[in-house]
C-alpha cells in the first residue's frame, strides 16, 4: 500500500456549482455544445461568469479539448487544465484533480466537465473496435480470442464467480437495479422517470452475458455534465451552499487491468476501490455508518454490491441483503441505470443536490455522501460533506 498517512487535502476545496444538458438517446448537436452548455449551466448555477473560470478538467476520452470549450465558452486565459484516464473511473478524480489545483494556488476556479453522444454516436457497449496499438490492447489480446468481446461480458465473469463463491443466484443483482429504478421514477430528470420495476421484471429480462441480464446494465446516453469546484471560502460567498470535499482518492489494485482483471488471486472483490476506500476513511476520518447517502457507480449491478463490502459496509458476500433491507439510500437519482449514463458525473451531481436538501429523493438531513467512480478500471471516489 503506497499510501500510509492521512492526507492533506479534505477541506481545501468544495463543489459551488452544477449544470447538465438534458440526458436523451440522440441529443442532435455536437459533443461540443453539449460540453459548453453543461459548463455555462453550471457556472451560472454556482453564480460566476466564465471569465472567472482558470481551469478545466476533463476525462482522456474526451472530444472536447479544454482549449476549444474555453474559447466556446467565452472564457479567458487558463493556469491549469488536466485529463483523467481509465473512462468512468476518472470521474471523482476529475475533483480530486480541481481540489488539488485549488488547494496548491494553481488555480482558482476550475470547471470539471464531460459530454458524448454515447448512445447516438461511439457507444461504449458496442465493444473493442479499432484502435491503435498500445500496451493497454495487447492486453486484451488475452480475453477478446475467447469471446469476450464487450463490458458485458468482462464483467460477467467477475460476477459468475462472486455468486458461486458465495452461493447466490443472478437474483442477488435485481435489488441493484430496482433500486435504482424506484429513485428514477420520481426523478423528471431521469430517462426512466415514472418506470419503476419490480424483482420479477428483472428476472424476466433477456441474458445479456450470463449472469447478466438486460436490467443489469447501465443505460447508453446523450448528455453533458459538468462540476465548478473552488475553494471552501470563497464558496461561501457564491449562490449554492456549498459541498465540501472531504476527501478524495484515486485507486489501483494489484494485477490491474481495463476490466479485464482476471489474473488476480481472487475476482470476488474489487482491489482498486478497496484502495480508494482506505484513503477516504483515512483522510475523512469517518466510517460506514457515518455516510448518510451513497452514489455508488452503477455501470453494471453486480460491482455495485462488491463495493459495499470493499467500503465495509456488509461483509463479503452479504451486499444482496443489505440493499434489499434499504440499509442506506442508495442512488438516489436513480444512477446509471435509471437515470443515465454520464461517466459517474451525474452521480456527483446528486450528491451535491442531497447536501444542498434539493434532491427529487431527499434523504432528510443527509450531511455526508459517499461518491464513487467506475469499477474494475483504475477508479476514483470522493466524500462529499455539507458546510459547517
Amino acid at each position: 500500500m503506497s499510501v500510509r498517512t492521512r492526507d492533506r487535502l479534505g477541506g481545501r476545496a468544495a463543489i459551488a456549482g452544477i449544470g447538465a444538458t438534458e440526458f436523451s438517446k440522440d441529443s442532435g448537436r455536437s459533443e461540443l455544445r453539449l460540453a459548453v452548455e453543461a459548463v455555462r449551466a453550471a457556472l451560472d448555477d454556482a453564480g460566476l461568469r466564465p471569465a472567472d473560470v482558470d481551469g478545466l478538467v476533463t476525462f482522456t476520452m474526451d472530444t472536447s479539448p479544454e482549449i476549444t470549450v474555453a474559447q466556446a465558452c467565452g472564457m479567458g486565459e487558463l493556469s491549469f487544465f488536466s485529463r483523467v484516464h481509465y473512462g468512468g473511473g476518472a470521474a471523482c478524480a476529475t475533483v480530486q484533480q480541481a481540489a488539488l489545483a485549488i488547494a496548491t494556488g494553481v488555480a482558482e476556479v476550475v470547471v470539471c466537465y464531460r459530454a458524448f453522444n454515447e448512445r447516438s454516436g461511439r457507444r461504449f457497449g458496442s465493444g473493442v473496435r479499432h484502435r491503435e496499438p498500445s500496451a493497454e490492447g495487447a492486453a486484451l489480446g488475452w480475453t477478446l480470442p475467447f469471446g469476450l468481446l464487450t463490458p458485458a461480458s468482462w464483467v460477467a465473469m467477475a460476477a459468475q464467480r462472486y455468486l458461486y463463491a458465495y452461493g447466490l443466484t443472478p437474483e442477488a443483482f435485481g435489488h441493484v437495479a430496482v433500486t435504482a429504478r424506484r429513485h428514477a421514477a420520481a426523478n423528471p430528470a431521469a430517462y426512466f422517470h415514472g418506470r419503476p420495476i419490480t424483482l420479477a421484471e428483472h428476472a424476466a429480462s433477456r441474458w445479456i452475458a450470463e449472469p447478466l441480464r438486460l436490467l443489469d446494465c447501465c443505460q447508453e446516453t446523450d448528455g453533458g455534465q459538468a462540476l465548478v469546484v473552488t475553494s471552501v471560502e470563497r464558496a461561501r460567498d457564491l449562490r449554492r451552499a456549498p459541498a465540501v470535499v472531504a476527501a478524495a482518492a484515486q485507486g489501483a489494485g494489484r494485477a490491474q487491468e481495463q476490466m479485464t482483471s482476471f489474473y488476480r488471486d481472487d475476482l470476488t472483490g474489487l482491489p482498486e476501490m478497496g484502495v480508494v476506500a482506505r484513503q477516504l476513511w483515512r483522510t475523512s476520518g469517518l466510517a460506514p455508518s457515518d455516510i448518510d447517502v451513497g452514489i455508488l457507480y452503477d455501470h453494471f449491478t453486480p460491482f455495485v454490491l462488491m463495493q459495499l463490502e470493499e467500503f465495509g459496509f456488509c461483509p463479503p458476500g452479504e451486499a444482496a441483503a443489505y440493499v434489499a433491507e434499504d440499509r442506506l439510500p442508495l442512488n438516489t437519482h436513480g444512477g446509471q441505470l435509471g437515470e443515465a449514463y454520464l461517466h459517474g458525473m451525474n452521480g456527483i451531481a446528486e450528491a451535491v443536490r442531497q447536501l444542498r436538501g434539493t434532491s427529487v429523493n431527499q434523504v432528510p438531513g443527509a450531511a455526508r455522501a459517499l461518491v464513487t467512480a467506475g469499477t474494475g478500471v483504475p477508479t476514483s471516489g470522493l466524500v462529499l460533506a455539507a458546510d459547517g
